[in-house]
């Protein structure tokens, strides 16, 4: 049986969560997937609940599953709780480390429909703009050791292994076999001792993948080289710290993070999968919210987790048609456009649904 854990977690992510659910049960009819799923709580619903933003009911959830489908976490309800406790934290990092989700993948493409709502020259994204930004996620100075902080210094201490390179890099050329064939690997190897040995591993990896065209980039021309020329980027593989920052800025040239999808992985194709953008606590209850990104997330699932390309594609033709058809939720809307509330856009997503 094939099952997945959803934790739709606070804010919009119970809306925006339904709007997937309903998507994956119409592809369960047309598409044969023989999916099911199980709910459970996380973040500061669970913290209301149990007192535990990730509870140990919700941890054997997805433990049995075979991916999960993440909603937001996280609210000014839950802010003034000390940091370890709070839902981001408790929850989310707590699980990337329980689960060894080590590759982050995060989508930043343009659709021609919402060119005007990037902050782009349209000169400069009508040649496209479809970037897989892949981040490792357990390494860098994020976790590198030691770290130390006294009144007359800071330290932290950037650090990648072989196999924690090699793994990363596997993927990003994995990936790109399924795109356009290209990966950027992004590093500072004028600079660092860890980049050169970074841009080493990538080198060695990337001969198993020959028909993969390979290129390295410096981080600063590469952040340069994100507002000038997108459309050059198909994979960019990055480590931790500069994953983090390029893909903020990769998201904000798309115009919305209410389109952006993610996923992390580990080694045997169990996932998380969740927006990009995060609770939205302001408009939580309002039925505005743009729930392209959580079905988008649902896509990535069925990519990368069960293998289902045509699945994936279906989800993403049918957004495709959607908006070409002119309608907006109020983060993407434009003058001639049709605006929709969550609702209307999940439904006339599902209408466009069919067998690819």
């Amino acid at each position: 049986m094939r099952q997945i854990a959803v934790l739709a977690g606070d804010g919009i992510g119970p809306e925006v969560m339904e709007c997937a659910l309903e998507v994956l049960k119409k592809l369960n009819n047309i598409n044969n997937l023989g999916i099911v799923w199980a709910e459970a709580l996380v973040g500061g619903a669970a913290i209301d609940a149990t007192g535990m933003a990730l509870p140990q009911d919700t941890i054997n959830l997805c433990k049995k599953s075979d991916a999960i489908l993440f909603g937001s976490i996280g609210g000014p309800k839950w802010e003034k709780l000390p940091p370890e406790q709070q839902p981001e934290r408790a929850a989310l990092l707590n699980m990337r480390k329980m689960f060894d989700l080590f590759a982050n993948l995060r989508p930043a493409k343009i659709y021609p429909e919402l060119m005007e709502s990037s902050p782009l020259k349209n000169s400069v994204i009508e040649k496209g703009v479809d970037i897989l930004i892949l981040r490792e996620l357990t390494g860098d100075v994020y976790f590198g050791q030691p770290k130390e902080i006294t009144e007359s210094k800071g330290l932290d201490t950037m650090v990648y292994t072989k196999h924690e390179v090699e793994r990363i890099a596997h993927t990003a050329f994995k990936a790109a076999q399924k795109r356009q064939k290209k990966v950027t690997s992004i590093d500072k190897a004028n600079a660092l001792s860890s980049m050169v040995f970074w841009r080493k591993i990538v080198t060695e990896v990337s001969k198993g993948y020959p028909d993969v065209q390979t290129n390295h980039m410096y981080v600063d021309n590469a952040a340069m080289q994100l507002v000038r020329n997108p459309a050059q980027f198909d994979v960019m593989l990055c480590g931790n710290m500069f994953g983090d920052i390029l893909s903020d800025e990769a998201s904000m040239i798309t115009g919305s993070l209410g389109m952006l999808p993610s996923a992390s992985l580990n080694a045997t194709g169990f996932g998380l999968y969740e927006p990009s953008g995060g609770s939205a606590p302001d408009i939580a209850g309002r039925n505005i919210a743009n729930p392209i990104a959580q079905i988008l997330s649902l896509a990535l699932l069925l990519r990368y987790s069960y293998n289902e390309e045509k699945a994936a594609v279906c989800i993403e033709n049918a957004i495709t048609k959607t908006l070409s058809q002119g309608y907006r939720t109020a983060d993407i809307y434009s003058d001639g456009c049709t605006k929709v509330n969550t609702t209307a856009m999940t439904d006339k997503i599902l209408n466009n649904l069919h067998l690819s």
